[in-house]
């Protein structure tokens, strides 16, 4: 195992015995950025049982989301407010994700502040899904005080994913 080199339909047979054998329902940049063929197979052979998320390969850009989905990859997309460089296209990210049936996970990047902004935003999309980290710097532990903050102020907000949010 250690070292072992294994080609992208040995490493998906792999992430198949993984997920029958473990409750894995989530799975992020499970294949190289460039290897379109291979995402393809990894979205036919698992994407109805585990989440695939594409992080490296759409970079929260919505026009690199809006060609996996024609192409038929990942079901889910990786949402860096940072990497895209506005907010208004990490909405649209967000946008198409929702009008196609893929889920959106609001991230952290690294070298992240302690501002909690992103805790609000996964709320208030209703994506359901914050990747902060272990809470075991004060910079993650943030946005998990913003979330319970939110949770004490409005506890009538769906936090899980929500149905019918609509932009504007």
């Amino acid at each position: 195992m250690a070292g072992e080199s294994l080609s992208g339909s040995d490493l998906i047979t792999r992430y198949e015995a993984i997920v029958a054998d473990f409750p894995v329902w989530s799975l992020e940049d499970g294949l190289g950025e460039d290897d379109t063929e291979g995402w393809q197979e990894l979205t036919r052979r698992l994407g109805s049982r585990v989440q695939l998320v594409g992080d490296d390969n759409f970079v929260t850009d919505p026009a690199l989301i809006r060609e996996a989905i024609a192409a038929g990859i990942a079901n889910a997309a990786l949402i860096k407010v940072n990497q895209i460089g506005t907010v208004t296209e990490t909405l649209e990210a967000m946008r198409l994700c929702r009008e196609h049936g893929y889920a959106a996970q609001i991230s952290h990047r690294s070298g992240e502040t302690p501002d909690p902004f992103i805790a609000d935003l996964a709320v208030a999309t209703g994506c359901g899904q914050l990747k902060s980290g272990a809470p075991a710097r004060g910079e993650r532990v943030a946005k998990y005080n913003r979330l319970l903050e939110i949770a004490k102020a409005r506890p009538e907000l769906a936090y899980g994913p929500a149905r019918g949010w609509e932009e504007g």
